[in-house]
């Protein structure tokens, strides 16, 4: 039996713990609607609150934002407060599914040097869906052996790789204001 690569899960439309910058994640193919809905049941976690898009390149998330909203300068400045540990709000496409968005007309997203997530990201040239790897309102795992029992049976793939060690999960700002929506 060949090895269950996790190029093939993600193209499958299966759900992925990996490693991020502090915590466990779990994700999936950001343009499969039938695995959005099951990451969030699988979470408990409404889909009105939005998710996070983890990329390794500003390329791989052209499709899912709108690029022409966001001026030059802020478009520098946003770019240089990457990679790793800050996700930002940034002018969403108009064809987004808003299970990605949430309620919001701008979309979350952040760029990574996690090794496992450039990876996999490379390989499949999209972004990966990321959110903590908890139930809502539980405290995220920080290693693959700390997952959730009931989580970790549900999941498709564990990437059994480690976070970049930050300390705590990413801050959350506005790329256009600069405003902290999560310290």
């Amino acid at each position: 039996m060949s090895e269950i690569k996790v190029v093939d899960v993600f193209n499958s439309g299966g759900i992925i713990a990996y490693p991020t910058e502090a915590v466990f994640g779990l994700g999936c193919d950001p343009d499969n609607e039938q695995s959005l809905k099951r990451l969030l049941a699988l979470k408990q976690r409404p889909a009105e609150k939005g998710l996070i898009l983890l990329a390794g390149h500003y390329s791989q998330l052209l499709p899912y934002i709108d690029d022409s909203k966001i001026p030059p300068g802020k478009r520098l400045t946003m770019l240089s407060r990457w990679p790793d540990g800050i996700t930002q709000l940034v002018p969403k496409s108009n064809n987004l599914s808003p299970l990605l968005s949430g309620k919001f007309d701008t979309i979350a997203v952040r760029i990574t040097s996690q090794p496992d997530v450039v990876s996999l990201c490379k390989q499949t040239n999209k972004p990966i869906v990321s959110t903590s790897a908890n139930l809502s309102g539980q405290e995220p795992a920080k290693t693959w052996q700390s997952l959730d029992s009931v989580l970790s049976k549900q999941v498709d793939f564990i990437i059994e790789g480690s976070t970049l060690g930050h300390t705590s999960p990413s801050k959350i700002i506005d790329a256009l204001t600069a405003n902290i929506i999560r310290d």
